[in-house]
């Protein structure tokens, strides 16, 4: 009798994200089954499939009938056979999302926060208090210029 191993939390979130994505690209290829195929979008499972072939899920007999399915697909309703057993292709694939945005608005974020200390900064210089202005505005200023440095960084890719 097989051992039952305890269903751990993040299995089921991993499942859960999983058949998220899935209805995803389930939903994506219904809305799109009645659409025309494009050249380019042959283009790009032509590609793909190529792809696969490289990395040994598809043999050389299985490439060339599927090649041939593609080319005579009219719609991407068509393409159901084509695609069988395969990851998602990259038409269906979700956009990725863009965290760009968040940033920026930390960034303002920051800015918020350093304006009062170098108003106080700009203050105590005008009376004749350099240090103390110093102690206020620099460090206020050093705080936008790395918040603007992190905020304008290109967002790294995650490797897949």
């Amino acid at each position: 009798m097989a051992e039952r191993r305890p269903v751990k939390p993040s299995d089921l979130v991993g499942m859960a994200a999983a058949a998220g994505q899935e209805a995803r690209v389930v939903a994506a290829r219904r809305r799109m089954a009645q659409i025309r195929l494009t050249d380019e979008q042959r283009r790009i499972l032509t590609d793909e499939l190529a792809q696969e072939f490289a990395v040994g899920r598809l043999d050389e007999a299985e490439l060339h009938r599927r090649v041939d399915l593609l080319n005579s697909a009219v719609t991407h309703g068509d393409l159901e056979p084509v695609l069988a057993g395969l990851p998602v292709s990259s038409l269906y694939a979700p956009p990725a999302r863009k965290s760009g945005r968040w940033r920026w608005a930390a960034f303002a974020g920051a800015v918020w926060l350093a304006v009062p200390f170098v108003l106080a900064g700009l203050l105590l210089l005008v009376f004749g208090r350099e240090i103390a202005a110093a102690v206020f505005g620099v460090p206020a200023v050093v705080w936008v210029a790395y918040a603007y440095r992190w905020a304008s960084k290109p967002r790294r890719e995650s490797g897949s």
